[in-house]
């Protein structure tokens, strides 16, 4: 199954990349892969370093932000102690990982991981609909370049109306971040 996370690694100046993936996890949650585009930040922070920390969390706040690269400032983090990595402080749970073989014959790059240790730091405070819908649109957010304009934007509309009915403010305020990042790019898009 895949299951929504963040993964953070450390960029080559040592500074913290924070993103959201979705490894593909089965219950022992003793070993994973993930399956990073070759371009990207986490991508090419695993091949140099093939370790990082993934998280399971309920912060859709934290999650839709990473979709987007707008994390500033950086959530609080303390060093893990298995890799060179930080902890994300308010994940729900972390598990420190070595990325064990690497298969970069596709543009998504499959890595095989192994779980080198695990913590809980607080209870998952579970899920309503508003959660999954920000979930549903910080991934419509990373495919701004590859989906129609059109599905794009019936899609937010159709995730809007479960936003107004079951949300919290986190959940507004992921939301809005979401829909208004969506809107300029499509803007740009449809500019160029």
């Amino acid at each position: 199954m895949i299951l929504e996370a963040i993964v953070t690694t450390l960029n080559a100046d040592q500074s913290v990349n924070v993103s959201p993936m979705g490894p593909c996890v089965d219950n022992s949650m003793s070993e994973f892969t993930l399956r990073p585009y070759d371009t990207s930040v986490t991508c090419q922070n695993l091949l140099r370093t093939r370790q990082g920390v993934l998280h399971i969390t309920d912060d859709v706040e934290l999650l839709a932000k990473s979709a987007i690269n707008r994390l500033k400032p950086l959530p609080e983090m303390v060093p893990a102690t298995s890799v060179v990595g930080q902890i994300l402080v308010d994940a729900c749970r972390w598990y420190t990982f070595e990325v064990q073989a690497i298969d970069d014959q596709q543009e998504r790059v499959t890595m095989k991981c192994r779980v080198l240790e695990s913590g809980r730091q607080r209870d998952f405070f579970g899920f309503n609909r508003a959660k999954h819908a920000v979930v549903e649109a910080a991934i419509l957010a990373t495919r701004v370049q590859w989906l129609p304009a059109d599905l794009i934007s019936n899609q937010l509309e159709q995730l809007a109306v479960i936003i107004e009915k079951t949300a919290g403010e986190q959940e507004r305020r992921a939301f809005c971040l979401l829909q208004e990042y969506v809107a300029q790019q499509l803007q740009q898009a449809s500019s160029s």
